[in-house]
């Protein structure tokens, strides 16, 4: 039997899973039956231990999975350390509702996040602090590009560093090409693997984990636009508007929905300008959702 290495799943097309080595590349594997019978199913992400079963065709066996951290829905991956979400800073506009409910989503997945504007080059510093502030005030980091100019590039190269990251963000956004300037010397080791890859083409779009650098990783998150409130509920919300914590103290009512009851402190916060009205507006859009979605 050949020798175990440990390494991640970098993507997986009908049973087969291609696992990524640090300094040796890409081998193609099949997952042991032991998986079936405990229910497991191997997701991109995965840390995983192969056994190389032929090294010149970089072919192994998966002999176990590593422990996850974190498991998102949709897409299904296993380990993501950092989402990045990348809005336009114009051209398109920038979609607060959208970006609010990827932030609750993400809170809901533990998954930190990091916010980047993109397309820095159509608007003036002031306009861009506009909607930054917003979010920087609520303690998620924000990160500035411009892809065209190749501008923050390394910034956010240093910022990705030893993790892996999903990227998303809704189209226009120039998201692609920031993706492009993260992987400039990427394509070499990557051209072998699509050529081993295309021979299963498949119409639907998996989830794929690019390696950019040793331990890092990046995931473009494709089907951004529609994005679905996990199942939880409405009551739960406030919890992933992490900048409503510091206020709830100050409401009468236990469990209090920060909308229609009197004495609360969250919306005496937003009186007094501390807590952002487009993210409280975003709040009761999204509480009502969940509170109209029908209970099966």
């Amino acid at each position: 039997m050949g020798r175990h290495m440990q390494g991640k799943i970098v993507k997986g097309i009908s049973g087969f899973y291609y696992v990524h080595i640090a300094g040796s590349g890409i081998y193609e594997c099949k997952a042991k039956g032991i998986f079936r019978n405990q229910n497991i199913k191997p997701l991109v992400g995965d840390n995983v231990e192969i056994a190389v079963l032929d090294e010149k065709e970089k072919k192994g066996n998966i002999e176990s999975i590593l422990p996850r951290s974190n498991e998102l829905i949709r897409p299904a991956v296993a380990n993501i350390d950092l989402a990045l979400i990348i809005f336009a800073a114009a051209k398109p506009q920038p979609n607060l509702n959208l970006l609010d409910r990827f932030l609750v989503m993400m809170e809901y997945q533990r998954v930190p996040v990091t916010i980047c504007f993109n397309k820095t080059d159509l608007v003036s510093e002031q306009e861009l602090h506009a909607f930054s502030d917003i979010y920087a005030a609520c303690g998620y980091p924000v990160i500035y590009t411009c892809a065209k100019e190749k501008e923050g590039i390394s910034e956010l190269l240093a910022f990705l560093d030893g993790k892996t990251t999903a990227v998303a963000g809704p189209s226009g956004v120039g998201k692609s090409s920031l993706v492009n300037c993260l992987q400039p010397d990427i394509q070499m080791e990557t051209g072998a693997i699509s050529q081993k890859i295309e021979r299963g083409k498949h119409t639907t779009r998996h989830s794929e984990i690019i390696p950019i650098g040793g331990s890092t990783y990046i995931m473009d998150t494709p089907g951004f636009s529609t994005l679905y409130v996990p199942g939880f509920e409405k009551e739960e919300l406030q919890q992933y508007y992490p900048e409503f914590a510091a206020y709830e103290p100050y409401c009468r009512f236990q469990g209090c929905s920060h909308i229609g009851e009197p004495d609360c402190g969250v919306k005496q916060a937003l009186a007094d300008g501390k807590i952002s009205r487009v993210r409280y507006e975003n709040y009761k859009l999204l509480y009502e959702e969940l509170k109209s979605r029908k209970k099966y």
